[in-house]
């Protein structure tokens, strides 16, 4: 299961981070609204903790920009201890579940199990479509017609962040920070690698989409 935790107060978000990982769950961090909102908005994550109080732009504003955007995401949001205002206004903005702080890691361990059951028990009946390709992100496969490919979890988290940028231009390493996450030791090479093999795949469709490099900026699908 893949996370994203959006927390300004570093020293407490990296000792999340850890107690997540060792309960072997992938996390990403963002310390800001703005940061939060951009990888947010990928919906290549499975779970969202996202604090209120941030820099740049508020939890609330990050959440409401969500669920504007589509991204039905469950989302966590930690609050100030007993402010009942924030907890309202969060639920009515479209969270999932809201924990107080200071919290005890168990109970958001608790948490996330909680919300990823009621995730595993949704059938996902929607697909991403761009000119003549469908792409379900759970199942991984691609269909063109009556052709059909199952991609590889990172092809599969690729074509799905071009989709979703709608004509839009996406970066090496704005795919490189949401694909393999902001410590990596991923470079641009790796990201050719797999944009070569969606392009053999699409070509093999015989799809009309097609993914262009913008040189010097980044990729982008056309159809």
């Amino acid at each position: 299961m893949r996370i994203l935790m959006v927390e300004d107060e570093m020293h407490m978000a990296e000792a999340i981070e850890q107690v997540l990982k060792k309960n072997h769950y992938s996390v990403d961090l963002a310390f800001n609204g703005e940061d939060g909102l951009d990888c947010g908005l990928a919906g290549i994550y499975d779970i969202i903790i996202l604090d209120i109080m941030l820099p740049k732009m508020n939890g609330i504003t990050v959440l409401k920009e969500l669920r504007k955007n589509g991204i039905a995401t469950p989302v966590i949001l930690l609050t100030a201890k007993g402010d009942t205002s924030d907890k309202v206004i969060g639920l009515d903005s479209g969270a999932d579940d809201y924990l107080p702080k200071p919290f005890p890691t168990e109970e958001l361990l608790a948490r996330l199990r909680a919300l990823g059951r009621r995730k595993s028990e949704i059938i996902y009946d929607n697909v991403l479509k761009y000119g003549d390709i469908e792409l379900n992100p759970h199942t991984l496969y691609i269909c063109c017609r009556k052709n059909s490919f199952k991609l590889t979890l990172k092809e599969c988290q690729l074509l799905e962040l071009l989709i979703l940028r709608q004509n839009g231009i996406i970066s090496k390493d704005s795919i490189i920070e949401k694909i393999w996450g902001y410590d990596t030791n991923a470079e641009d090479n790796h990201v050719e690698v797999y944009i070569s093999f969606l392009r053999k795949k699409l070509a093999s469709l015989k799809s009309c989409v097609s993914i262009q490099t913008i040189r010097g900026v980044g990729y982008c699908l056309k159809s």
